[in-house]
């Protein structure tokens, strides 16, 4: 039986093989096979554009492919710029001095001159390539631009970290970081303080000088994770978010300290940055629904208040004004959320409206709010507009939302005076420490004393007296620690003594009037300092000229090298200023918004009397603008 079907299978293997080679001429039968396939697939042209760049002329620049888009503020599109080279959709182009628009294309970065788009002039050239003699380029990372400093900074995968100036010239580079992955993020630069912010691949994160390329600190983030992202407040403070533990930390921007630490979220694992606005509170959308508003000091705040399962909450765009957000809150049908440990997953099915509103963080008062069904918020907001050709998200409605002033009452301002309004934000927590040390330098330049001393050799002074004082602190703890459990002898006591007795000689000359110097008063007034027993080395503010020489001797220093390195690298944050640039490479006059020249006062634990008031020094940096 067996071989009977073996012998039939092979009989109508032989009749299908002649049937399909006469059917290969048949043209019929090329009709048939058309008609059950179906027409050829045409692939569809790529509509996703890029992360839209808002400009003050109230316009929207992205990108598509090879071809740069530029957008009204009712949706219509106005220009179109053709390029030699695919633009990175991920990337958002950066705005320049003189109406200039940085991009990164392939492995290049290209220079847009909007001015020209109307002219006959090619609008666009290659900044950073292999046409400007730049060859071997690997992956692009991210590119930023300092106006005030005239300065494009690019992160190139595996080369790293590279400063130009506006008319292509390489001032500086710092190569990669541990190892040879080098930095890979986005090179962050806060446009108050003019310094770059950028994370190696091992979690830490570095402060580097824009005119050099000199390390200001280096923090160490690896504890929460080693990728996260970076992000200027231009008020002082540094943010570091980590999507994966839905965690944003906020850092000093002088010191590099980290000020505090929430939790909000869950948070998207792409888009997720905060968004600053000018009284200092940061926003981000989240996937529970929520939008978060944290104050400068870590106050946290959710909107709206209402507890909503099935929405989400896209990342906010800063209006116009620089006060308020839009947000838009998309209800989904059949939202699903599951958490790990650390991780939240949340998968959505069609959206079914979208509430798009305009609220102020700070005091969380709503502007404007409107509702569209899911499937027709573009026609809705935007009828008969050139979107409808794109695939357009809720952040690019953001975004035409905020240069339209959609429900906006609000006054419009420049990128300009937004950062002169977030910038202040750091001077006036330096308000009541400028006044302090307005009275302190009058006290200290009133001394008739010091008119003609060297002010460097005073401070050299101070700075060993209090070395010596935490030698004296420390063996002075280590001996009454030994007194105390019984192990002690009458050498060790005696020492203790005289330990006790030569640390309140060190704080009576680190004492300010003694330090500065006394100038004669009447004879009815009472002495802060008493006279010389001419069996110490202290000295009387009565005896006039004659002690005025000593009051810059030096004591020897016997401090442990330890303790003067700590105090070396205190004090050397001070000394690299600041040198203002005002004067860009392609003949762009303009001055920065807050140039910082940094002056650290180093007086730890001390006590600054003054008159009949005192204040307390601490080691704090100044900056002055310019």
């Amino acid at each position: 039986m067996s071989q009977i079907i073996k012998i039939l299978t092979q009989i109508l293997t032989l009749n299908m093989i002649q049937l399909i080679s006469v059917a290969s001429d048949d043209p019929k039968l090329h009709t048939y096979q058309h008609w059950i396939t179906g027409p050829p697939r045409i692939p569809k042209p790529n509509t996703n554009i890029s992360n839209p760049l808002i400009t003050d002329e109230g316009k929207i620049y992205t990108c598509l492919d090879k071809t740069i888009l530029v957008f009204n503020n009712n949706g219509s599109l106005i220009n179109r710029i053709s390029l030699n080279h695919t633009c990175n959709p991920g990337m958002t182009p950066v705005l320049g001095a003189s109406r200039k628009i940085y991009m990164i294309a392939e492995n290049r970065v290209l220079k847009i001159n909007t001015m020209k788009i109307q002219s006959n002039e090619p609008a666009w050239e290659v900044f950073l390539g292999p046409e400007t003699g730049v060859q071997g380029l690997n992956k692009i990372i991210g590119l930023a631009v300092s106006i005030s400093n005239s300065y494009v900074i690019v992160t190139i995968e595996r080369r790293g970290l590279f400063g130009y100036r506006f008319d292509g010239r390489l001032k500086w580079s710092v190569g990669p970081a541990i190892n040879r992955g080098g930095y890979r993020q986005v090179p962050v630069i806060d446009q108050c303080d003019a310094n770059i912010y950028v994370a190696n691949n091992q979690g830490e994160l570095y402060s580097v000088s824009i005119r050099s390329r000199h390390f200001k600190w280096i923090q160490d983030l690896s504890w929460l994770d080693r990728n996260f992202t970076i992000t200027a407040g231009n008020n002082g403070r540094l943010y570091a978010t980590v999507q994966e533990r839905s965690l944003i930390v906020a850092l000093d921007v002088v010191t590099g300290t980290v000020l505090w630490q929430q939790i909000i979220g869950p948070l998207h694992t792409q888009d997720s940055e905060p968004v600053a606005d000018n009284n200092g509170w940061i926003s981000m959308g989240s996937l529970d629904g929520f939008l978060y508003s944290i104050s400068p000091s870590g106050i946290v705040n959710k909107f709206p208040q209402r507890k909503n399962l099935d929405t989400v909450v896209q990342q906010p765009v800063l209006d116009c004004s620089g006060y308020a957000v839009y947000v838009s809150q998309t209800k989904f049908d059949g939202k699903i959320s599951r958490s790990t440990d650390e991780n939240t997953y949340v998968s959505a099915m069609t959206p079914l409206k979208t509430v798009f509103t305009l609220l102020v963080p700070a005091t969380g008062s709503v502007i404007w709010s409107e509702n569209y069904p899911g499937g027709s918020v573009v026609s809705s907001l935007f009828p008969e507009s050139d979107l409808r050709h794109f695939m357009v998200d809720e952040g690019m409605l953001l975004a035409f939302l905020s240069i339209s002033k959609t429900g906006n009452p609000l006054s419009c301002f420049s990128t300009r005076q937004k950062l002169a309004s977030s910038c202040s934000i750091m001077d006036i927590k330096k308000v009541s420490i400028y006044t302090a040390l307005v009275r302190f330098c009058c006290v200290f330049w009133k001394k008739k004393k010091l008119q003609n001393q060297n002010l460097g050799n005073f401070l050299e002074k101070r700075c060993s007296l209090r070395l010596q004082k935490k030698v004296c602190d420390r063996t002075i703890t280590e001996l009454e620690k030994k007194t105390a459990e019984g192990s002690s002898t009458n050498e060790m006591i005696e020492k203790l003594g005289d330990l006790v007795k030569e640390r309140e000689v060190i704080e009576r000359k680190l004492s300010t009037t003694y330090s500065l110097g006394r100038d004669a008063t009447s004879p009815q007034s009472e002495s802060l300092i008493p006279l010389s027993d001419k069996k110490t080395k202290s000295f009387s503010p009565k005896s006039g000229q004659k002690d005025s020489a000593d009051i810059f001797h030096s004591v020897d220093d016997t401090s442990s090298e330890d303790y003067s390195s700590n105090e070396e690298k205190t004090e050397s944050k001070g000394k690299a200023l600041m040198e203002p640039e005002r004067t860009s490479d392609d003949g762009f006059d303009d001055e920065a918004i807050v140039e910082a020249q940094g002056v650290m006062i180093v007086d730890q634990g001390d006590d600054l009397q003054t008159g009949g008031s005192s204040m307390r020094k601490r080691s704090i940096s100044l900056n002055r603008n310019v």
